[in-house]
């Protein structure tokens, strides 16, 4: 996906099934309607509907396996460009008058999945309209500014969530940082298979303990404590949807057995599976009780 390295520009696609590798710039993924898994270097990223991740330039793959098509929207930035709207934002204005083309080097981004906030999510909203329309090249190329500045801004929230972590040098707090999000990914892709603190400390490039107790310490929880929740999460969604059975669901987060899975879920809820797919019929059913008489009432 490195076609154009010297322009900004965007891949709109839709797939089920899709596999890529190779080498790409500076970029923003998103997707909806499922999600795609990307692996680079030693870190695994799951991206799904509501989040977006950034990777910085270099080779990567990217795989889709989904029953239903899968809509991605990815934005590329050409070389020095990050650099370039960083500058304009930082330096003195009369430098930039006096040398405007004064080359910017790009700063490497913190790779992981984000939550996007409302100004990053009204700016990729406007890009994908824009790209749909493709009525102004100009105005279209615009769009790209403002979209890298608000990228940058949650740049410096991630660089401040990293000043958090217990290290003198900066340097070090933000390797730190990048192995921790390391581990925090491969957590998020890899909650249906078997995940231990040895595999994790490997691809965080941390000694079991070190990881155990600089995760513990930045997240408030262990890895283990971290892979409960996403997993009863998970299991809570496809909980709401009658088709799943026990042991789909059981599989689907990554247990062998619908006893071990209710076992799990018990513990970190109070309730059995069934227990809480029966508490989601009836809230919903009341739900719709009430919705139907205040229409009758009005």
């Amino acid at each position: 996906m490195n076609k154009h390295p010297a322009s900004n520009y965007v891949l709109q696609a839709r797939s089920n099934e899709f596999y890529w590798e190779g080498g790409g710039q500076l970029s923003v993924k998103t997707f909806r309607n499922g999600r795609a898994r990307y692996k680079k270097g030693p870190g695994t990223y799951a991206v799904e509907e509501g989040r977006y991740l950034l990777l910085n330039e270099g080779d990567y793959a990217l795989s889709i396996e989904e029953a239903h098509p899968v809509e991605s929207f990815c934005v590329f930035f050409r070389d020095g460009f990050a650099g370039e709207v960083l500058q304009s934002l930082k330096a003195d204005p009369d430098r930039l008058l006096s040398d405007p083309f004064r080359p910017a080097c790009d700063e490497g981004f913190f790779e992981r999945t984000y939550q996007p906030g409302e100004g990053l999510s009204g700016r990729l909203a406007g890009l994908q309209e824009a790209h749909l329309l493709s009525e102004d090249p100009a105005a279209y190329e615009e769009l790209f500014y403002p979209l890298m500045q608000e990228i940058l801004l949650e740049q410096s929230y991630a660089r401040r969530e990293a000043s958090a972590i217990g290290a003198e040098k900066r340097s070090t707090r933000e390797e730190l940082y990048k192995r921790l999000m390391t581990a925090y990914e491969y957590i998020r892709a890899c909650y249906a298979s078997p995940v231990t603190l040895d595999e994790l400390s490997k691809i965080a490039c941390l000694s079991p303990n070190h990881l155990l107790r600089t995760y513990t310490g930045f997240f408030g929880r262990t890895p283990h404590q971290h892979l409960a929740e996403l997993r009863v999460r998970k299991a809570k969604e496809m909980l709401e949807n009658e088709e799943w059975n026990m042991t789909d669901i059981s599989f689907a987060v990554g247990f062998q057995t619908p006893s071990s899975f209710s076992k799990m879920f018990r513990k970190h809820t109070g309730l059995s599976p069934l227990q809480h797919r029966k508490k989601v019929r009836l809230d919903k059913n009341e739900t719709g009780f009430s919705t139907m008489l205040e229409k009758k009432n009005n």
